[in-house]
Order: C-alpha cells, then sequence, then structure tokens
C-alpha cells in the first residue's frame, strides 16, 4: 500500500460496490421489462438483443464499481495492475459469450424466417459460435500481455497438420457450407439420392445430413457422400407437383364417355381430400393400343411429395366405383394360346393371372 487504509476509503470502497450492484440490479429489471414487449415483436431478433443485454450489462456495471472500488483503495501498483486485468478478463469473457448467443441467436432468426429454411440448419449457427469464441480468446490474451502472433503462427503450421490428418471431416464441413449456401438442399426438402434413400431434410450440420424416411427412421448421410450424389430434390423450385397414374378401359368402351367420367372424378378427388389442389385443371390423355385395353394417363396435382400416396388411394377408389355405376369395364390381361394336335390348331383365350403368367403349351401328337 502507497498509506494506510482509513476509514474513508472503506466507506467510498463500499459506495462504489453498493453503486454497482444497485445498477446491476435496476438494468437487469429494466431489461426484464423490455423482454416483455420484445417478445410480442414479430421479429425474434429484439429477443436474442434483449436476453443479451440482460446478461452484459449487469455484469459490466458489477465490473465498474469493483474498478472503481479498487481505485478508491490504497493498493500498490501490481495488485492495482491485477485487479485491473481481472476485471477486464471478466468483462471480455462475458461479453464474448453474450455476443456468440447474439449473432449465433439472429442468424438462426435469419434462416428460420427466410422461405425453405430451417432454423435447424446448425452449421452456420455453430461456425459462427466458434469464430465468436474464438475472437474473444484472443482478445483476453492480448489484454493479458501475452503476444498472439507466434500462437498464430503456431495455429497457422498446426492447423496445416491438421488438416491433412482430417481430411474427410474438413471435406464433409465444406460439403455441408456448400450445400447450404448452394441451396440446393434445405431443411424441410423432401429428397431422394441415386441409392435409394429418400426422407425429409432435418439438419444440416457440420459433419452430416439427417434425413427422416417416412417411416420415420432417420438416415444419416455424410455431407461429402451427399454433395456427390445424383440427387432429386422434389420440393425446389416448387413444392407442389403432378403425379401420373396409369388406366386402362376395355376396347368397347366410348371413349369420350370414359374421359367425361374420370375428369369428375379427378376433380371431386382435387376439390375434397387433403393435400390435393382444387385449381388443378384435371387431363386425361389416351397413349396406347393394348394387348387387350386402351391405356390412357391421368395427370394429379397435389400439394407436396407425401400427399401423393393418399391421393392416389382415393382416387383409385373413387374411379372404380364410378366406373362400375357407369359399366365401364376394366378387362383383365388375355392371351390367346394354341394348343395343336396333330394338324388342328385349337386357338383359346386365357384370362386373369393365367394370362399373365401363361406359357405356350407343346404341341401334342397322337
Amino acid at each position: 500500500m502507497n498509506r494506510t487504509l482509513t476509514l474513508d476509503d472503506g466507506v467510498l470502497a463500499g459506495i462504489a460496490l453498493a453503486t454497482g450492484l444497485l445498477t446491476a440490479f435496476l438494468s437487469r429489471t429494466l431489461l426484464r421489462w423490455l423482454a416483455k414487449h420484445a417478445k410480442r415483436t414479430r421479429w425474434s431478433g429484439d429477443d436474442v438483443v434483449v436476453d443479451a443485454l440482460r446478461t452484459v450489462v449487469p455484469w459490466a456495471a458489477i465490473a465498474g464499481g469493483a474498478a472503481a472500488a479498487a481505485a478508491v483503495l490504497p493498493l500498490t501498483k501490481a495488485v492495482q495492475h491485477t485487479v485491473n486485468q481481472s476485471l477486464t478478463v471478466l468483462l471480455i469473457f462475458v461479453v464474448t459469450v453474450s455476443a456468440a448467443r447474439v449473432v449465433a441467436g439472429l442468424m438462426q432468426s435469419v434462416t428460420a424466417s427466410r422461405p425453405g429454411v430451417a432454423g435447424s440448419a446448425t452449421i452456420f449457427v455453430n461456425i459462427t459460435r466458434v469464430l465468436v469464441l474464438a475472437i474473444g480468446f484472443l482478445v483476453a490474451l492480448q489484454s493479458l500481455g501475452i503476444s498472439i502472433a507466434p500462437m498464430l503462427t503456431a495455429l497457422g503450421v498446426g492447423g496445416l497438420a491438421v488438416a491433412l490428418a482430417l481430411q474427410d471431416t474438413l471435406a464433409n464441413l465444406f460439403a455441408g457450407i456448400h450445400i447450404l449456401a448452394s441451396k440446393t438442399v434445405q431443411p424441410g426438402d423432401y429428397i431422394k439420392l441415386s441409392s435409394g434413400e429418400e426422407g425429409y431434410v432435418e439438419d444440416i450440420n457440420w459433419r452430416q445430413t439427417t434425413v427422416r424416411a417416412l417411416s420415420n427412421n432417420l438416415v444419416v448421410i455424410p455431407n461429402g457422400q451427399l454433395a456427390k450424389t445424383n440427387m432429386t430434390n422434389y420440393m425446389r423450385p416448387e413444392q407442389q407437383l403432378t403425379i401420373l397414374v396409369q388406366v386402362g378401359v376395355a376396347y368397347d368402351s366410348d371413349l369420350e364417355h370414359v374421359e367425361q367420367v374420370t375428369l369428375e372424378v379427378v376433380e371431386e378427388v382435387m376439390k375434397g381430400v387433403e393435400g390435393a389442389l382444387p385449381d388443378h385443371e384435371p387431363a386425361i390423355r389416351f397413349h396406347t393400343f393394348g394387348d387387350s385395353r386402351i391405356g390412357f394417363t391421368v395427370i394429379l396435382g397435389v400439394g407436396e411429395f407425401s400427399d401423393q400416396y393418399r391421393i392416389k388411394h382415393e382416387f383409385v377408389k373413387r374411379l372404380h366405383r364410378r366406373y362400375r355405376a357407369e359399366g365401364i369395364r376394366i378387362p383383365a390381361p388375355t392371351r390367346t394360346v394354341a394348343l395343336q394336335q396333330g394338324a388342328v390348331v385349337i386357338p383359346q383365350q386365357r384370362t386373369g393371372e393365367d394370362a399373365v403368367q401363361g406359357e405356350v403349351s407343346p404341341a401334342l401328337h397322337d
């Protein structure tokens, strides 16, 4: 100490500490009130900022009161320097953690508000949080008088060695960043890979992409593999799509009547089944003279990929019921089988499963 500690020094130091604590309490109360009003707004970013300030401002007030108290007390230069450094590091730590929360929260809020991008895309959030924490750590070292230049050099050399050892991990990391940046795949999309996996994209993190299949099972795909494989995205460029249903009627059918009845059933399904597109213009296209039927395609509109199963289910049931009521026949497959007996050829008609699976019988000789 430069001089003896007096009662006045203790009183002034106590007043400084009390002022810091009181300021911290009042600021936290005010920020709690602001947080209630921030929740009423549509933008979630103000909630993140206010929540971070509720941490930073009280601690800053406490650190300020402690610094003022230390300045009042007759401390030696070494002790004074140590106290100031400790308070500075504490403040940097609090600000860094709060800044990481703010930046990560704002980024998550932005990704969640954009169409086609879900807030569960954690790769950007995690990278941003790590970068902010790393910067805060370097600033804290610099404030302590530790030179960070040799550390950055060592990190550069060590980073090269780590990059060589973690080639697969880094490949997955940059593949995930590329996938999200190019917007070819986003959380919430329904995708199908050339290897057969398909489902809704749940999350894309720093190493892998999680896909939820229609069976509700999770399929984990490394980002590097996802970037290399052929993939169909059923949500882009738009979520709505059309599906094709193949139908066939007998040759003796009135095709104009068949078309009119089918269009009525399509309109009924489009307006009455959940997931269908009420504004979809119904269409059928005759295209084939088959072995036992005239084939045509019915074009249906669905809201998203998984809706097609329910819509096909309802369409087939209602079309079959309507065809029976209208007397429109859907013939079973037939095949003509010739049985040779001596020099006589007897043509016969085989229908149903026998017609599909039947084979030509060998010739019979007397």
